[in-house]
């Protein structure tokens, strides 16, 4: 699975970057090869959330699928 990111340039030094396609998945790094540490933590983490109060009805199927 490939995934676009936005790298920006932080004022005070370093990086941060967010994923456009998963809400909220953002971090930032010091250094370029530390932010792209962190951005694969950040989107495994989003990935991995339980979305826990998960709405289906009996008609609904949850289906658990690997990318």
């Amino acid at each position: 699975m490939k995934i676009k990111v936005v790298i920006h340039e932080a004022e005070e030094g370093g990086y941060w970057a967010d994923v456009p396609a998963l809400p909220g998945c953002a971090t930032q790094g010091e250094t370029f090869e530390e932010l792209l540490q962190n951005l694969y933590e950040a989107v495994e983490g989003w990935l991995s959330v339980d979305p826990g109060d998960l709405k289906a009805t009996d008609k609904d199927r949850v289906l658990e699928i690997a990318i």
